[in-house]
């Protein structure tokens, strides 16, 4: 599938806007794609369709990252225990994330196809399913949360200080995890559906206050109260809820691609029987990822809260710099979608390789500036004489990996875009739990490099899974999946 990315032959090929020079076209689309302007996903040049999807999505991919980082960079400011405590409770939201990204999986998968087979009733229907059974899930975390939030945080190798200061930050980050799970499925839905900028915009919204409320509510700035690190979650909660209802506001006023009406809103067994489907098994699937960043951070957390202070700001700098590239991946899933669902496999095919050929150059330019610019970066969260230069070498050694990722996660997404959510959980049992973690566990603890195996073998899985995964995909198998 050879992509001719000169730019003489830019506009044709790609943007399909002839007669005007090769950078007019490209900014053209641009704009068209951040004010989200319609197009058909089945039958627009690929270049230009991948485009109009992925820029929104990266955009928003970026306002996700945003919020990882901009609670840690205030909570810095208040010592090791504090950064130790988002980096104890953030790898706890990890469950919450892969379940909330689980369940998107099967809205994205299903939205897209129905979509693409111009049956947009059925795809309000799979969007409603998705978003009762978040409800389902996200109350049953909720509690626990809210219950025990001191007690996960001693399980997971918190000293005394560390569970003092952050109990509040876990129980109000894990209770009201219903405003993540919501924000992602709603989202899968609006990406699904092609509504890449609504999804977008809504972030910017829910982003725009957790900046503002953040260091207001930990410092106690002006008439709001000091809470300390637990402030950075409220903040955020608040933020995330806000964006949460906008997005329904949207999809209650039909002014997307796809609406919902009251009477929508009841249990279909059948679309649900298929979202759980495909939605356990995209859980599971992301599950052994996320499991397995719970099992690296368990062994870093044996080398003391300052080494894992400094791990914790290097992978929130590293989330910060790959969410965007998820964007690409997520407009090849619902180029794949759309385009099974409409009988064309070989424009899906070629679809997800040119996105892997975007994706890799923007993580490849990505991990270049964090390899070279890591001093700096980590120095505007912590300036702690050991946090730091473990920082400055996990943030350096996990960017070696970055190209290589960048193919691997669109390979990743275009299976579960087409409702082949097996085979990529089949390769993450493999890669992760095989490979990664024992491969960090010897590093760490056999070998010379210490604490730096852990970032070390981080790399090497990511390099492996684009390997594989583009053997495998080559295969072709994913094209026929029925959903």
């Amino acid at each position: 599938m050879h992509v001719d990315f000169a730019m003489s032959s830019l506009n044709e090929r790609i943007l399909d806007v002839p007669g005007q020079p090769a950078a007019a076209g490209l900014w053209r689309t641009l704009r068209e794609a951040v004010r989200g302007s319609s197009i058909d996903y089945t039958s627009a040049p690929l270049g230009r369709a991948i485009i109009m999807l992925a820029v929104p999505m990266v955009l928003e991919m970026a306002m996700e990252s945003i919020f990882a980082v901009a609670d840690v960079f205030w909570v810095a400011h208040l010592g090791a225990d504090a950064v130790a405590t988002v980096g104890l409770t953030e790898s706890m939201m990890t469950i919450v994330y892969t379940l909330a990204m689980g369940l998107s999986i099967g809205a994205t998968a299903i939205v897209a196809r129905r979509v693409g087979e111009r049956d947009h009733e059925g795809a309000a229907r799979a969007a409603v399913q998705a978003i009762l059974l978040g409800l389902i899930v996200s109350a049953g975390m909720g509690a626990i949360g809210i219950r025990y939030g001191g007690v996960l945080l001693q399980m997971m190798g918190a000293t005394d200080s560390v569970v003092a200061t952050g109990s509040g930050f876990t129980r109000v980050l894990i209770g009201g995890n219903a405003t993540v799970v919501l924000l992602f499925l709603i989202n899968a839905v609006f990406r699904g559906a092609g509504d890449a900028a609504i999804a977008m915009r809504v972030l910017w919204i829910g982003n725009a206050i957790n900046i503002g409320l953040g260091p207001c509510l930990i410092f106690g700035l002006g008439p709001f109260p000091a809470l300390g690190v637990k402030g950075a979650a409220v903040a955020t909660t608040i933020g995330r809820g806000t964006a949460v209802a906008c997005q329904l506001a949207v999809l209650l006023s039909r002014r997307g691609r796809i609406g919902l009406r009251v009477r929508d809103i009841r249990i279909d067994p059948q679309v649900m029987a298929a979202m759980v489907r495909l939605s356990g098994t995209g859980t599971f699937q992301i599950l052994l990822t996320t499991a397995s960043y719970v099992a690296l951070v368990r062994i870093l957390a044996s080398f003391g809260s300052a080494l894992l202070a400094g791990y914790t700001i290097a992978i929130r700098v590293i989330i910060f710099g790959i969410l965007p590239s998820y964007g690409v991946s997520n407009a090849a899933a619902t180029m794949v979608g759309q385009n099974l669902g409409a009988g064309q496999p070989d424009r899906a095919e070629q679809a997800v390789w040119t996105a892997a050929r975007y994706n890799m150059v923007l993580l490849g330019l990505v991990g270049t500036i964090f390899v070279a610019a890591a001093q700096p970066i980590v120095a505007l969260f912590t300036a702690d004489a050991l946090a730091q230069p473990f920082a400055v070498a996990s943030l350096r050694i996990v960017s070696l990996g970055f190209v290589f990722y960048g193919c691997g996660m669109v390979l990743t997404q275009s299976f579960n875009g087409a409702g082949d959510t097996w085979t990529p959980t089949i390769i993450n049992v493999f890669i992760f739990w095989i490979w990664e973690i024992p491969l960090a566990w010897m590093l760490a603890y056999r070998t010379p490099l210490g604490a730096s195996g852990v970032p070390t073998a981080l790399a090497v899985a990511y390099s492996t899974l684009a390997v594989v995964s583009a053997i495998v995909f080559r295969r072709g198998g994913w094209k026929t999946k029925k959903v």
